[in-house]
């Protein structure tokens, strides 16, 4: 029996945790770094595993505060079988009996505080300013989800999302590894922001009806799916704009690498105006905004790394 249950908390945890979505966080971390070492020509590992240890524990604490509320107020539990896809309708650990509200809750106070507790670690042994970036990030891991702010249910979780993901853990990254900011690693963040921003938008497509139904007025909740189109197009333009000032300000012309992934772009937003209501059909666009992500990332890494490797 107790063999049982702990095989359940640990399948649960497992789920809420979804180390798949990592790359979310580990693509900013990556280029931040990236960028240090091109500007400084070294390296500190051991400080940069000990922020992605971090990084992940906040995750994982905001996936559980997240299932939790999205539980309560019936979202996860108003999306029919249909319209779940592996991109949508949170974590189900609730809806699957892997977790219990309780269970959930519980892991994201526990993560939460382990991740703060390695970002204070991180505070007073290398760089001190990195509090401010770390107290923000715990903020919106927190009141993502949890009232009374609610980003997520307000409308501006779409923001969260891009400014955490993009300009916080870029630029976070680099502090941690260079003491400093500079306005090319600001601008290089940037472009993270508005497609991971992408991601989160064009996944809340197949939840809308259960959103709706539950008051989490996200941005495509309050625009409608065909306008949101628009602002799922002008996501990936931005993206690109960023990019091309990054090149024109650095005078690195390897940043257009990430140009590369302009055709998936395309046709993401083709089939996203196209089948906006036909789930099944949608999801080719959900999984082209994830690979443009990734893709982009890796071409920044690249990017940033080749001028010091090859110098």
């Amino acid at each position: 029996m107790l063999s049982s249950e702990m095989k359940r908390l640990w399948n649960g945890f497992w789920q809420i945790s979804d180390p798949k979505i990592w790359i979310a966080s580990t693509i900013p971390m990556a280029v931040g770094a990236a960028i240090a070492y091109s500007h400084q020509g070294s390296f500190n590992w051991y400080w940069f595993l000990v922020g992605v240890i971090a990084m992940y524990l906040l995750e994982i604490g905001k996936n559980a505060i997240n299932e939790y509320i999205d539980y309560l107020s019936g979202v996860d539990r108003f999306v029919t079988p249909e319209k779940r896809t592996p991109f949508s309708g949170g974590k189900k650990t609730i809806i699957d009996g892997k977790l219990t509200l309780k269970e959930n809750l519980l892991i994201g106070i526990v993560t939460v505080l382990a991740g703060s507790v390695i970002g204070l670690y991180i505070v007073f042994n290398r760089e001190f300013n990195i509090l401010w970036i770390g107290l923000a990030g715990v903020f919106f891991a927190l009141f993502y989800s949890l009232p009374p702010i609610k980003f997520a249910y307000r409308g501006v979780g779409e923001f969260i999302v891009g400014f955490t993901f993009g300009p916080l853990i870029t630029t976070g990254t680099y502090l941690v590894q260079a003491h400093t900011i500079t306005t090319e690693v600001i601008v290089a963040s940037l472009p993270l922001g508005f497609i991971i921003a992408n991601v989160l938008w064009i996944n809340q497509y197949p939840d809308y009806e259960a959103d709706l139904k539950g008051g989490k007025m996200n941005g495509v909740v309050r625009l409608g799916k065909e306008k949101g189109i628009i602002v799922f197009a002008a996501l990936f333009g931005l993206a690109y704009l960023v990019l091309f000032t990054l090149t024109v300000i650095s005078g690195n012309l390897l940043w257009l690498l990430a140009f590369v992934s302009i055709p998936l772009a395309l046709k993401a937003v083709t089939v996203a105006r196209k089948h906006f209501n036909n789930i099944p059909k949608l999801i080719e666009a959900n999984a082209k905004t994830i690979q443009i992500y990734q893709l982009t990332g890796l071409t920044m890494i690249a990017a940033a790394l080749l001028p010091r490797l090859i110098g």
